[in-house]
C-alpha cells in the first residue's frame, strides 16, 4: 500500500524534481466521442480559462513522485481491461457550469481498484465515490450556464461513447502535459 507522500522538499531542504508536480488522471474517449465533447467545450468554455481538451477526471491529484508506482498500477489494470461503453445519459446544470453525465459500471469498478491501491495517496476529493461526467462549461454567471442547460437538454438524445483507456497528466500549474497513455484490451 502507498505511503502519504506529505512533504514537498527533498531531504536537507532541496526542491523535489519537476516530476514531483501532481499528476491527473482521465479517460482516454473514442475520437468521435472526444471530438464532440471538444466542440462543445471551445463553443462555451469561457475562452481565457479553456486551456484544456474535454476531459474525464478520475483523479485530480496524484503524487508525481511516485510516477513509477503510479505508471505500473496502470499498465497492470488496464492490461486486464477490455474497452468498455458509456452511456452519456443527460445534461448536467452544475451551478455555474454544464456537463454530460456518463454512466458504465466497469469504471466504477476501475475507479474503486485503483482508489483502494492508492487510498494512502488520495485527496479528500479523490477519495469521494466516482460521478463521471465531461465538462464543457464552467465558471460563468448561474445565468448563463442555466441558458446552455436548456438549450442543450431540448435537443438533447442520449448516446453511447467508447472508453479507449486512461491518461496520465502532469499538472504544472497551466495547460497539462502528458505522462502516459494506457490503453485497455481491444
Amino acid at each position: 500500500m502507498p505511503q502519504r507522500l506529505r512533504t514537498k522538499r527533498l531531504p536537507h531542504g532541496l526542491p523535489l524534481p519537476a516530476d514531483a508536480d501532481p499528476l491527473i488522471l482521465t479517460l482516454g474517449l473514442d475520437p468521435a466521442t472526444q471530438a464532440r465533447f471538444d466542440r462543445e467545450r471551445q463553443a462555451n468554455f469561457p475562452p481565457e480559462r479553456n486551456h484544456l481538451a474535454a476531459h474525464l477526471t478520475l483523479f485530480h491529484h496524484l503524487p508525481g513522485e511516485a510516477i513509477g508506482d503510479i505508471a505500473a498500477r496502470l499498465a497492470e489494470a488496464c492490461q486486464a481491461q477490455p474497452a468498455f461503453d458509456l452511456a452519456v445519459e443527460d445534461v448536467w446544470m452544475m451551478g455555474r457550469g454544464v456537463a454530460y453525465r456518463l454512466r458504465a459500471p466497469e469504471l466504477i469498478a476501475l475507479h474503486a481498484g485503483l482508489a483502494a491501491t492508492w487510498r494512502g495517496w488520495l485527496t479528500p476529493q479523490d477519495r469521494q465515490p466516482l460521478r463521471p461526467h465531461v465538462t464543457i462549461q464552467n465558471k460563468v454567471t448561474a445565468e448563463a450556464a442555466r441558458a446552455l442547460h436548456v438549450s442543450l437538454r431540448a435537443g438533447f438524445v442520449p448516446f453511447t461513447a467508447h472508453g479507449t483507456g486512461l491518461l496520465l497528466w502532469h499538472y504544472r500549474g497551466g495547460p497539462w502535459e502528458p505522462a502516459g497513455a494506457f490503453p485497455f484490451l481491444g
